[in-house]
């Protein structure tokens, strides 16, 4: 969830959504559904943070941590009936992400009270996956094996390092030493696992680098994330950078450690399904595929956006705010944008290039509702468009430029896919520029 703050309208009356919320997939189905709730606390504000955190836990009836899940409530029956308005099918949700901030900052009984208001809302999927984000020390085994029993099945530690001077920097207040021990008691309640890295700190050197991946691999999780760091404008460590007390990270530093975690985790049998992500088999993260797949979301809590067919939305940002407005009756829902056509193209370009299966090469030849996308493959017959990627020899210019390059996968491209290779993964950014025209 993105904690930028868009301009654009507000939903009009108490929260009534505009009709194309009701958009289906290009297929004519309904899209499946996901829902995010953001928990806004944290015990302690990381420099580099610029999400929609907040360390004040009592900031007033309705947007304190103690009546959180009151609130939440209220927010998502509204979102429900609002859905129902503008005539969205009722359909189990899929995944649920609990994200912030520290969820795990509420006790276990309220995590799984925001658990149940989703079932109540919304219903909830036999299979459907359930996650936490936590830090190592917001958690005990106790309420780890809380939350297991009230149906989650899925835990996300925000590890970053395994390096003591690089946590400082960070600001993270773990000591190592615990993330081996709350991985053990969530695999004793019986949650998936996942760990989260983060590259690229001031101070941190490739052996740093390498000390942290080692460790999480020791560790055995089922999932790990690994993300650059990148230190927005208006953040303490901004600051910090200004007057020279931190280095700026450098691109290619990065791009050495990428190239490092990628290779370490491969050989550790993870399996990279998206650019910041890896996997064992079968424990892909779910919910983070439904935004590269386009699903429809619901985004509840302070800040939270949403993605409801050909609509985008965001909340109101401060807690108490976002409470205010849902005690008035009044869907919390600050802005909303429609997706054009060219658009929703963009994005099923650059949010599929990020995934291991790549996008459809004959997907590129029209864009919605009509004419050619802009120097990418002509529209035309569904048998034309296949014999042109037919071999290396009859490649769209700009796809045999990128194969050439060494950026997409020669073979997968023969074959109608544009898939990244590692180099093309570090460029991902001017692949979909090519690819959008």
């Amino acid at each position: 969830m993105s904690p930028a703050q868009p301009l654009g309208p507000p939903l009009p009356g108490m929260g009534e959504l505009p009709g194309r919320a009701a958009a289906p997939a290009p297929g004519g189905e309904p899209r499946p559904l996901s829902i995010y709730l953001h928990v806004p606390y944290c015990r302690v504000r990381c420099g580099y943070c610029d999400f929609n955190t907040y360390t004040n836990l009592s900031m007033g009836p309705g947007a304190s941590a103690e009546d959180f899940v009151g609130t939440l409530a209220g927010e998502l029956r509204a979102a429900r009936a609002a859905m129902d308005a503008v005539g969205l099918p009722p359909r189990p949700v899929q995944t649920v992400f609990v994200g912030g901030g520290t969820p795990t900052m509420l006790p276990a009984a309220d995590l799984v009270a925001m658990l149940g208001l989703v079932r109540e809302c919304f219903g909830l999927d036999p299979g459907a996956e359930v996650t936490t984000e936590a830090n190592p020390d917001s958690v005990d085994e106790a309420s780890l094996a809380a939350l297991a029993e009230g149906g989650f099945t899925r835990v996300s530690f925000g590890m970053q390092s395994a390096v003591p001077h690089v946590l400082a920097v960070l600001d993270r207040t773990h000591a190592p030493q615990r993330v081996p021990q709350v991985v053990a008691w969530a695999r004793r309640a019986g949650l998936s696992t996942s760990l989260d890295l983060i590259y690229g700190a001031p101070g941190e050197s490739m052996e740093d680098w390498r000390r942290s991946l080692e460790a999480a691999v020791g560790i055995g999780p089922d999932h790990v994330s690994a993300y650059a760091l990148v230190i927005e404008e208006g953040t303490r460590m901004w600051s910090q950078v200004r007057r020279g007390e931190l280095e700026m990270p450098q691109d290619d530093d990065e791009a050495a450690k990428y190239e490092l975690a990628d290779q370490l985790l491969a050989s550790a049998g993870y399996q990279w399904y998206e650019i910041s992500n890896w996997a064992r088999p079968g424990h892909e993260c779910r919910h983070n595929q439904a935004y590269w797949l386009d699903w429809d979301w619901w985004g509840a809590g302070p800040g939270a956006h949403s993605h409801l067919g050909d609509v985008r939305l965001w909340n109101t940002k401060h807690p108490v705010a976002w409470a205010g407005q849902i005690a008035s009756g009044h869907l919390p829902v600050a802005g909303h944008e429609i997706i054009d056509a060219e658009s929703r193209e963009l994005e099923r370009i650059m949010l599929g290039i990020r995934l291991r299966q790549g996008i459809d090469l004959a997907g590129l030849g029209a864009a919605p509702g009509g004419g050619p996308a802009r120097g990418i493959v002509r529209a035309g017959p569904p048998e034309r468009r296949a014999m042109a990627v037919g071999g290396a020899a009859h490649l769209p210019p700009v796809v045999a430029g990128l194969v050439a390059d060494g950026l997409l996968e020669p073979r997968a491209a023969e074959q109608g896919r544009a898939v990244l290779t590692l180099r093309g993964r570090l460029m991902a950014d001017a692949v979909t520029r090519a690819l959008s025209g």
